[in-house]
This record gives structure tokens, sequence and C-alpha cells, in this order.
């Protein structure tokens, strides 16, 4: 089961896309830690157990049944030139038969914020999904007022879709989120990164 997990890594300038390892832990842990501040406006509430090693493991093994399982590729963001975590990308949900599609989500740590770190991401995971895996669509959402997000978003090659009301618990509460989604037929910003 895990020998296609470890082979499963997407390369791009300036880092390694990899399913989470048990190793993992302590640099995750320190990452969402120190960026719980910047992250909390934007995620689901924490769960009280959030940061510890036994669900950071459950994670972990997540990750690995998921991508066994055709379901989800959850990556994290590697820097090359000194192997530190900087986020993490998610391509989940992903539905096959008639829909050939998947949901990307991401976040980034807020020391490597706004360094163009998850656009590389975004970039390599799309070619991954619509070259490797296949897929026609992919769909994201975000907050309104997530300026930073939806700019990322549209400059990756995602076009705005529409909105969807109370479309997650975010920060304790139902909020309304914008819709965008990048089809492999109708794409800019194409990239043969991956």
């Amino acid at each position: 089961m895990l020998s296609f997990r470890r082979k499963l890594r997407i390369e791009t300038e300036r880092l390694k896309l990899r399913p989470p390892m048990h190793s993992d832990y302590t640099p995750w842990q320190t990452l969402r830690s120190g960026s719980r501040g910047f992250l909390a406006p934007w995620e689901p509430t924490w769960a009280a157990d959030h940061l510890s090693r036994k669900a950071f493991t459950n994670r972990v093994y997540w990750a690995s049944r998921s991508i066994n399982g055709g379901t989800a590729v959850p990556l994290f963001l590697i820097r090359r030139d000194d192997e530190a975590l900087v986020g993490a990308i998610t391509l989940d949900n992903i539905r096959r038969g008639p829909a050939q599609a998947g949901t990307l989500g991401y976040w980034t740590g807020q020391p490597y914020a706004r360094n163009g770190y998850m656009a590389e991401a975004i970039a390599a995971v799309t070619h991954h999904a619509f070259e490797r895996l296949g897929l026609s669509r992919l769909e994201a959402a975000c907050l309104p007022e997530n300026a930073a997000s939806r700019g990322l978003l549209e400059r990756s090659g995602f076009k705005y879709e529409g909105v969807a009301q109370s479309y997650l618990q975010i920060n304790g509460r139902w909020r309304t989120h914008v819709l965008y989604a990048c089809l492999r037929s109708d794409r800019r910003g194409k990239t043969t990164v991956g």
C-alpha cells in the first residue's frame, strides 16, 4: 500500500510536492501552531487535538488510503533548497464517471505566504490532475473577502463561477463562498510543470 504513495512526487522549480509522512509531524506541528492566527479566519475550527501526534498520524494514514483509493491527492509543499515545509495542497473529492472532477484546497504557513509557492504548487497539481489523472474539471472555493486566495486562483487560470450560500463552516460559523473552476479544455495559464 505504501509503495505507490512513496512514488507520488511532483517537482517544481522550488518545491517538492509529496504525501505527508510520519516524520513530518514536528515541522507540521510547528508551522501550523505558529501560523494559527494567520490561518484561523480561513479554515474550519480546529479540533482540540488538531496539533496532536495522534491526529497527525491519522492524517498520514488518511492520505495514504486516499491516494491508493483514488479519492484524493494530499501533498505537502517541501522547499527544495532547505527541505522546509511551507504548506499543503489537496486535490480532494475526486469524482470519476461522467464528472471527472476534483476540488482543490490549500494552505501556506505564515512565514512563507506571498512568495509564490502556492502558485507554483497549484500549477503543478493542475497539470498532474489533467495530464496524469485525466480529470476534466478542478474546483476551488474561498471566502469572498479572501482577496489573496481569489487573486491566486485567478492568476492560476481558475474562473469565477458564482456563489455558494452557507458553503462551509469556517472559524466556527457557516460562511458563503465564491466558487472557481479550471477546465482542462479551456485553461488559461497552461503549464508543462509536473
